[in-house]
């Protein structure tokens, strides 16, 4: 969680990053070839060109053409994936965590039909709080904790079915069948690894602070959400209004981002100063204000 947010810029990032190259000199280099020019759009280059290009690594391959395999696997961290010995310096959970609030909020247009982002972390904290959702076989804790439901893929044939069964069950929920506090039982304990229970990291779960990815900013509303955290919610106070940010992400790709949007970076760079103190309870939903 703790680290350096991942920003920058999507183009002329060579300009900002020392050692850096133009875009399509250090896609070559890193990767071995170039993708033709009707697989490129804006700023992505499409992920069928990818699986085509690097669907299976080649039996025997030597090391540097592994390496290849590797960054096409994670091409959407280009500049990062240069230098892989960096990589565990940046807050890549509140990055995720940006693009996930940032797909959801695109999804509630009524002309967006799909919803993007890393969705496994969606799906796990809603069978992690809602046992009355959860599919059955899939008992036992692992780590990371998403991965409890890795293999769970309803047919595609129940859809319509499954759809109408989950809105009555929306509608019939209680109080009682929400968890607020899935990951403190000693079961997940038990598998979590260490270094995420690090104080650095577990401070941050209690942080209103910005989070960041390029241009997509969000915002760390934990303050309305206290009992997740053991706390008991008072009155909330009106949220913070960002919409005016919702228009920002996937504009001006040639812009040094940490600049132009400085007001947002220096809130996560502050981000020890936001953490909020609380008493823990044993019942934070049942204690919670309404």
């Amino acid at each position: 969680m703790d680290g350096r947010y991942v920003n920058g810029c999507l183009t002329d990032f060579h300009i900002y990053i020392e050692g850096g190259r133009p875009t399509w000199v250090w896609f070559e280099e890193l990767l071995g070839v170039i993708p033709p020019p009707s697989q490129v759009q804006k700023f992505a280059v499409n992920c069928s060109w990818f699986q085509e290009t690097f669907g299976e690594c080649p039996k025997g391959a030597d090391e540097d053409t592994v390496r290849r395999y590797a960054r096409a696997y994670i091409m959407i961290w280009l500049s990062y994936v240069a230098r892989l010995e960096e990589m565990g310096s940046y807050s890549w959970g509140s990055a995720a965590l940006a693009w996930l609030y940032r797909c959801m909020c695109r999804v509630a247009n009524r002309h967006v039909v799909k919803l993007a982002g890393p969705l496994q972390l969606l799906q796990s904290w809603i069978f992690w709080r809602f046992p009355r959702f959860r599919p059955a076989g899939y008992d036992t804790c692992s780590w990371p904790l998403e991965s409890r439901w890795s293999g769970y893929n309803p047919s595609v044939s129940e859809k319509g079915p499954r759809v109408q069964m989950w809105r009555l069950q929306i509608d019939m929920l209680q109080p009682w069948h929400f968890i607020w506090m899935p990951y403190s039982s000693l079961e997940v304990l038990h598998v979590v690894h260490p270094e995420a229970l690090e104080p650095r990291h577990t401070a941050l779960w209690r942080s209103v602070m910005s989070l960041i990815y390029f241009a997509v900013i969000e915002w760390h509303q934990i303050d309305r959400v206290l009992p997740q955290f053991g706390g008991v919610h008072p009155r909330p106070r009106p949220a913070l209004n960002i919409d005016f940010l919702m228009s920002k992400d996937e504009r001006g790709g040639d812009r040094w981002f940490p600049s132009a949007f400085q007001h947002w970076h220096l809130h996560w760079d502050t981000r020890a100063d936001h953490v909020l103190r609380f008493d823990v309870v044993a019942d934070p939903g049942r204690c919670t204000h309404t």
